[in-house]
């Protein structure tokens, strides 16, 4: 019960970095923003490191730690708060939830394995949620929502090649990969910054959106998630990215008054089942009501 707790609550964490990046990414620009998220997210894990006496060890791990840096936070992040610019909380959910799905795409292509029949499948539902949302949204907005799908979406699939970089990766502890990647996306994003300055007065409410989205959405969310791969393995902790975006839609609606469409629905519907069958998830939960 707690780890399902747990798992909802997470969920709930970054469904909400959805809604945060959306309040901040036009005011700040995406590269102060996303600079000072993972500042934030840097500073809350070294705090916590103190508490569990942890080292990092940033230089002897330099080369890992940037890599997983770029693909696991500094560029996704980067792309969605470029997005999020144009597009709204619940269709950024939704196309992050892509990611399991571009890397299944990219373990076969890294490993030279073909794709099962059930992953075939999956992709092609995901494919066509992606697509009802992405229609509705290129009509809804116009032709200026088409490149930030497209940054998205690479988003996405950045994270896709971080979960395959992963696993070949030096043998580093979780909590100190979350920990020095933080660090190293500090570096990475931080020459970005003279070239995409604040373009707006920052008030109180951007300033607490942005401690949230580095500090809670991140930081202690990564924490959480570390936790959860601990107790009940990683492939049940990704089921959390299923349950995101159903939050990613909640927030946007009860903050920003953000309409909830049929397309919406549908979209997240496909995307969320295609995912199952792309993680094997679908195969396994069959496999258990059938022995029921």
């Amino acid at each position: 019960m707690i780890n399902i707790l747990s798992l909802f609550t997470l969920a709930a964490l970054w469904g909400g970095s959805f809604l945060f990046v959306r309040i901040a990414a036009n005011p700040l620009g995406p590269a102060v923003l996303i600079e000072v998220r993972v500042a934030f997210a840097a500073l809350t894990l070294l705090v916590v490191s103190f508490f569990l006496k942890k080292s990092l060890r940033f230089m002897s791990n330099i080369k890992h730690f940037l890599i997983l840096g770029l693909f696991n936070s500094a560029l996704p992040f980067l792309l969605f708060a470029y997005s999020a610019q144009v597009l709204n909380v619940s269709t950024l959910a939704v196309l992050n939830s892509t990611a399991p799905i571009w890397g299944a795409v990219i373990g076969a292509v890294w490993t030279r394995t073909g794709l099962s029949k059930d992953v075939i499948f999956g992709l092609i539902l995901g494919m066509i949620g992606v697509s009802v949302l992405v229609g509705w949204e290129a009509i809804n907005i116009g032709d200026e929502a088409v490149i930030p799908i497209i940054t998205a979406l690479i988003g996405a699939f950045s994270y896709g090649v971080a979960t395959n970089y992963a696993k070949n990766a030096p043998s580093v502890e979780p909590f100190n990969n979350a920990h020095g990647s933080m660090w190293a996306s500090v570096l990475l994003v931080l020459p970005l910054v003279p070239f995409m300055p604040v373009r707006e007065e920052v008030t109180s409410d951007i300033i607490a959106a942005v401690f949230a989205l580095g500090a809670v959405c991140t930081g202690l969310a990564y924490l959480l998630y570390f936790r959860l791969i601990k107790e009940l393995g990683a492939s049940s902790a990704l089921t959390v990215t299923f349950i995101i975006p159903v939050f990613g839609i909640l927030w946007g609606y009860l903050f920003l008054g953000e309409t909830v469409g049929v397309n919406a629905i549908i979209g997240t519907i496909l995307v969320v089942i295609g995912t199952m069958f792309v993680t094997g998830f679908a195969a396994k939960f069959m496999s258990k009501k059938c022995v029921q």
